[in-house]
């Protein structure tokens, strides 16, 4: 999950890889009934395998059994990539951690422009090589606080998965909002709650919650929810 510290010890340091064809097969599962691109679920389990790798390294997630893999991250990210107006805009995903949502995103829309961007240093590197190894032309990752990445680059959607509150993510934008389009959070079953608790914080730096989509993960892995609060900058389109 982004936000955990790369410099602890890695929790899962001796743990046995899943085999790519381990996880070829969970995402099969997962997808089963979704029509997805050629190739996607390929791709998905490369970079699946890569981050477990990594994962024992640094800590990158907590989910590492292959069914919860093709679940948890890239159902989940594949879905808000089908919601999202994506093709020829622009996404930031900010906290991304191992690259989720960024680049199963970008795998599934190739013609968006994706930065996956982390504020620790050893998770930025991680995703440069990660995309390097895939040789993905549409998504780079960058490593640098999102406030201080944000007065230099403008994008059409800023999206953040797994990362602080509704109420906190607002709050760590505010000197940047009247740059931001749309402002797309992730969430858990608790995302009403998290809403109204974030509800007046949001009105008074002008985000407006515009969309929400909810949707349940297979086996009963969790009820999830893409919030598009539309920012100042994008208000009056």
């Amino acid at each position: 999950v982004a936000g955990e510290d790369a410099d602890e010890t890695p929790e899962f340091a001796g743990l046995a890889l899943p085999t790519l064809a381990a996880l070829r097969e969970a995402l099969e599962w997962a997808f089963q009934g979704e029509e997805v691109a050629a190739g996607y679920l390929d791709h998905c389990a490369e970079h699946a395998l890569l981050v477990q790798e990594a994962n024992r390294r640094m800590n990158l997630t907590k989910i590492v059994e292959p069914r919860e893999i093709a679940a948890k991250h890239y159902l989940d990210c594949w879905r808000a990539a089908r919601y999202l107006p994506l093709m020829g805009r622009s996404l930031l995903d900010f906290g991304s951690g191992a690259g989720y949502p960024g680049v199963p995103i970008a795998l599934a829309e190739p013609n968006a422009r994706v930065v996956v961007l982390d504020s620790t240093k050893k998770k930025a590197e991680f995703m440069a090589e990660s995309i390097a190894k895939m040789k993905l032309p549409n998504v780079r990752a960058v490593g640098e606080r999102v406030e201080d990445h944000l007065v230099k680059n403008q994008y059409d959607i800023v999206i953040v998965r797994a990362v602080s509150s509704v109420r906190e993510n607002v709050r760590s934008l505010r000197k940047v909002r009247h740059s931001l389009r749309d402002l797309v959070m992730m969430k858990g079953p608790s995302w009403s709650r998290e809403v109204r608790a974030g509800e007046r914080e949001a009105e008074r730096l002008g985000f407006k919650l515009d969309t929400v989509w909810e949707y349940k993960l297979p086996a009963e892995m969790g009820d999830r929810a893409v919030l598009v609060y539309r920012a100042p900058g994008g208000q009056g389109r």
